[in-house]
Formats: structure tokens, C-alpha cells, sequence
């Protein structure tokens, strides 16, 4: 486990810059995808088809020295049950590792059938959550998992295809273990992070931002630090400027590091969002966060979040220009004016 020193952070390691690191390290397993059941609900399919898309930038971690690959592939290790008792009880979490949820517990859930492959599965995408943080931390930059922003799970059930919440997991293991002082989680998925919400609503040092449909699941919201919820039907710009409106709250909180929920279901083709976001002002909302994190010095983790268009290519592209515009950004060919207008 890392253990950076707080003068490292803050003088250098800290930064959306080419010279943090070469391109964007991006945690992926292909259980992301196998690990759950071919018919469940859950659009499983939407992380190999985005990795394929992204396969033109990609190199392994043995390869991480051809200069070529912008994407550095990572394979994550699984999360410990320590790990978790950060952000969840350990009754909930011991009765999920021994497979003993009740019926009514995986329905909250979702992501049914389950697969035997649910509790590997869970473990390793929290575990690339996990070492994605530890590496913006030590290395600056942005970095990401490619799955997660399980938002939904609260410290004792999960919810909404969430079984644990790695953005509070991450969030606190920043805060104790690597010496960050502040954390902002910014939250642009179209449904509201309520479990983040109760996970940290004890912890000052993490500051919860949620911008959100105000008519979308959950229909029992919870309290984030600072909600935003704006009307179905919203489109572009009232969405964007919710947008800025959460990265000044979140700045305004001085944190050390800002993770990331960058869920697509805002889209006007995505079946459970209400927002008509357009791909164009999704990728202008890509490049206000990752341009205000750069001018402000601050490292990214980013969380995949939600995406369920229909046809589902939709939220691929959306996908794919997420992550691409990361890239951009983390090897400096982003700037401010030649990004999206």
C-alpha cells in the first residue's frame, strides 16, 4: 500500500501535466465484463467494446516504456476486506465475501443472474478503483478505472448495480492512508450519488458533489454536501452550467485530489437518463473538469459511471470520447483552445 508523504504530493507529484506521467494509466480486467451473466440487464458489453475502441491508443504495463501506447493498461489485484470496512460494515461486507445475501439483498442490487465469478469480479473492480487513486496520488495526472462509480452502495446494502462504493472507498483510503487532506468527489452521472452521499457524510475532509436529473432513481435522494438537480429535459446548456457550478463547490473546497464520477447517462439517448445531454456537450463537460484540474494542479481519478443508451453504441462513443479526451489531457496535447467548443 502506498504511503506518500504530503510534501510529495503537493510539491511533486501533484498535476494534470505531460510530465507526470506518459499518457493515461487505466485499470481494466476482463472479468469487468465476463463476471456478469450474459443475460442480465446490465449492459455488460459496454467495457469490451470500449476497450476496443480504444485500441488504437493502447499498451500493456509490460509495454509501458513503447512510446506509442497512450493508454497504459493496468490489471488490477482485488480489494482486501480491510479495504472495504473503509466505507462499509463488516457484516454487509463478510455476508457478500461468504456468498450469503439474501434474495431481496441481489435484487436490490441488480446485475441478476449473478455469476459465480460476482464476488471476483466485485473485488477486482473495486481494486482498480483503489490502485487508480493510489497512482494519481503518487504520480499526479489523471488516471481511471475503466468500470465503477458505483455510487448507489451505501456503508451496509448495496443498490442500482452497486455493490460497494468505490468512490468513497477510494475517498477515504486517500484521506488515511496517502496523506491527501481533501478530497472532492464530483458526481455527473444523472442519477444522484446518494450512497457516496451517507458513505461520507461524516467526513469533512471529503466534499460530495452531485449534479443530477431531480425525477430519476434514486426517488429517495439523500443529502450530498451540495446537490444540483436540474429538470428533465434539461439539455446542454443548463446541464454544463450545473457543471461549472459544481467544479467551483468543489475548488472551492481546496482538495488534494478530485474523484471523478463521469457517467454518460445524461445523453438523450440513454434509456434511464431524462437530461437530453447531447455527445457534443458531453465531451464539453470532459474538457471543463479535466482543464479546471489542470489549471488548479490537482490530480483526477476517473470512475466510469453510468451508460445505458439504446442502441448502446451511443454510450460507446460517449465512452470512448471520455477516455480519450483523459488521454489528451494527460499527455498535454488538450488545451484551452482547441478543446471542445
Amino acid at each position: 500500500m502506498l504511503d506518500v508523504c504530503r510534501e510529495g504530493i503537493r510539491e511533486k507529484t501533484q498535476g494534470v501535466s505531460p510530465l507526470s506521467h506518459n499518457g493515461l494509466s487505466m485499470w481494466y480486467h476482463p472479468l469487468y465484463t465476463d463476471g456478469i451473466h450474459p443475460e442480465a440487464r446490465f449492459p455488460r458489453d459496454r467495457y469490451v467494446r470500449v476497450m476496443k475502441r480504444l485500441t488504437p491508443l493502447l499498451t500493456t504495463s509490460e509495454g509501458a516504456l513503447d512510446v506509442e501506447g497512450l493508454i497504459q493498461i493496468r490489471t488490477p489485484s482485488p480489494i482486501t476486506r480491510e479495504q472495504l470496512l473503509l466505507a462499509h460494515d463488516a457484516e454487509y461486507v463478510d455476508r457478500f465475501l461468504a456468498g450469503s445475501l439474501s434474495e431481496k439483498e441481489i435484487k436490490r442490487i441488480g446485475l441478476t443472474p449473478w455469476t459465480d465469478d460476482m464476488i471476483q469480479r466485485t473485488l477486482f473492480l473495486m481494486g482498480g478503483a483503489l490502485e487508480a487513486t493510489e497512482h494519481a496520488v503518487q504520480f499526479g495526472g489523471i488516471s481511471a478505472n475503466m468500470a465503477g462509480g458505483t455510487h448507489h452502495a451505501h456503508r451496509s446494502f448495496g443498490s442500482g448495480y452497486c455493490v460497494f462504493n468505490d468512490l468513497a472507498v477510494c475517498a477515504l483510503h486517500a484521506l488515511q492512508n496517502l496523506n491527501v487532506r481533501k478530497v472532492a468527489v464530483l458526481d455527473l452521472d444523472v442519477h444522484q450519488g446518494d450512497g457516496t452521499a451517507t458513505a461520507l457524510q461524516d467526513t469533512q475532509e471529503a466534499l460530495t458533489v452531485s449534479v443530477h436529473c431531480d425525477v430519476n432513481f434514486p426517488f429517495r435522494k439523500s443529502s450530498s454536501d451540495h446537490d444540483l438537480p436540474i429538470p428533465s429535459d434539461s439539455g446542454d446548456m443548463l446541464y454544463l452550467e450545473a457543471v461549472e457550478e459544481a467544479l467551483d463547490l468543489c475548488f472551492d473546497h481546496q482538495p488534494d485530489l478530485l474523484l471523478f464520477q463521469a457517467g454518460v447517462d445524461a445523453l438523450e439517448t440513454d434509456a434511464l437518463g431524462k437530461l437530453n445531454v447531447s455527445r457534443l456537450g458531453m465531451k464539453r463537460r470532459n474538457d471543463m473538469v479535466f482543464e479546471r484540474a489542470r489549471n488548479l494542479n490537482v490530480p483526477v481519478v476517473v470512475f466510469m459511471g453510468g451508460g445505458y443508451a439504446k442502441p448502446l453504441v451511443h454510450t460507446i462513443d460517449a465512452f470512448e470520447d471520455l477516455f480519450t479526451q483523459a488521454t489528451r489531457w494527460s499527455v498535454g496535447q488538450a488545451t484551452t483552445s482547441n478543446r471542445v467548443q
